[in-house]
């Protein structure tokens, strides 16, 4: 099978079962079990925090053993941990259970990303836009399943149990995946020689600044999105929303991600990585406080594509600059880091959300996370030059 098919496959299998566990269902579950705004968030964010720990050593680990088989191990996360959902009754273990799903991207996620760019780097921003929207396919169509079922049945259950048949999937889709590195075995080098290796790649990524920056951009403007992801769904239900047309809202902004990170890929490929970052990161903080504002669905539907565009023009350009400044046999520990510093801020996003509106309500609270992310713009844009040079390998002419 095509790797990069097969890649493109499993991934959307694995984002469709993971959105659909996240929202609208989760934020949801979560109230109904009694949690106030501030631990909503921080269930939320659970699964978030598993990959600021892990998603580091995974993506280093899969340098080392190869690419297929530590995806294989995050595939058994998504297809497992949906089963138990049915049985939390109290939100401190619906926050563990979190926690225990996200091994699933964390493992997953950035061993993907590095086999995406580990396939070539002819046209890599446009392949890399195209893997983004194979998981925004997924993702479009989880919010959008998830909440239509919950609005057809009232069952959270019911709801996790079709979570958890998608993971299967996943699962048997990621086991038809090709390995595409060599596997060095235990006769061909040493544990001691393979720790060593592990940890010069560590320190080779992580002391490099563009790497670090890179990573940062992203991070913040996700802190904006997983602020979106986490609380759109309550704010839509005070101002009058049933559930169906909330999943509707949630689809349409990942539908045109989805549509257009194959293009702004393919931009930052012909226009370099930075302007394209800076424009999807100004579009960010315009469309958070207005979608904060809107009290009609017209309102919404109007406003929500421009978040949809920045988010499409940020995360392709930024995965493509992450490969960029790695050498190939740095792929994954790239990635990892990467993922790492993204999920610090995805995570931090519905706990800073859940604090603020808890303090000062929808429309100041986003107010204040949109600022964040065009302060991050300016500084990117004033202040930050990247370098051509790839880390752990020659520099490129």
């Amino acid at each position: 099978m095509n790797p990069f098919l097969a890649v493109l496959t499993a991934s959307c299998l694995a984002r469709l079962s993971y959105q659909m566990a996240r929202s609208p269902v989760l934020p949801r579950f979560a109230e109904s079990l009694g949690a106030a705004p501030e631990l909503i968030g921080m269930i939320v964010a659970a699964s978030t925090v598993t990959g600021v720990l892990f998603k580091l050593p995974a993506g280093a680990l899969s340098d080392l053993l190869g690419r297929r088989r530590v995806m294989l191990l995050g595939a058994v996360f998504f297809a497992v941990p949906p089963f138990v959902y049915p049985f939390v009754i109290d939100a401190g273990a619906l926050f563990a259970l979190r926690f225990a799903h996200g091994f699933a991207t964390a493992i997953f996620a950035p061993v993907a990303s590095a086999y995406v760019a580990g396939l070539g780097e002819a046209a890599r921003g446009a392949r890399l836009g195209w893997f983004s929207s194979a998981n925004d396919l997924g993702a479009t169509a989880g919010p959008l399943i998830g909440g239509l079922i919950l609005y057809a049945t009232a069952s959270f259950a019911t709801s996790y149990l079709l979570v958890g048949m998608l993971g299967v999937l996943a699962l048997g889709m990621t086991l038809l995946l090709p390995e595409t590195e060599p596997k060095t075995t235990l006769a061909e080098s040493s544990l001691r020689a393979r720790a060593a290796e592990f940890w010069d790649g560590l320190r080779d990524v992580i002391t490099t600044p563009a790497v670090l920056t890179a990573a940062a951009v992203e991070a913040t403007m996700y802190l904006g999105f997983g602020a979106f992801l986490g609380f759109l769904p309550l704010y839509a239900r005070n101002v009058g929303f049933n559930d169906g047309a909330i999943a509707v809202v949630l689809a349409l902004q990942l539908t045109v991600a989805l549509l257009a990170k194959p293009f702004t890929g393919n931009l930052s490929d012909r226009l370099g990585r930075k302007p394209v970052i800076v424009l999807g990161l100004f579009a960010s903080a315009v469309a958070l406080p207005l979608i904060f504002r809107m009290t009609s669905f017209a309102g919404l539907v109007a406003v929500v594509p421009l978040l949809g565009l920045g988010v499409a023009a940020v995360t392709p350009a930024t995965n493509a600059l992450i490969a960029d400044l790695v050498a190939a046999r740095r792929l994954g520990t790239g990635m990892g880091v990467f993922g790492t510093i993204w999920d610090v801020g995805e995570a931090a996003g519905p706990i800073l959300a859940g604090i603020l509106i808890g303090q000062i309500g929808y429309e100041p609270a986003f107010d204040v996370i949109a600022a964040i992310i065009a302060v991050v713009a300016v500084a990117f844009a004033a202040r930050i030059r990247i370098a051509t040079a790839p880390v752990g390998g020659p520099e490129r002419q």
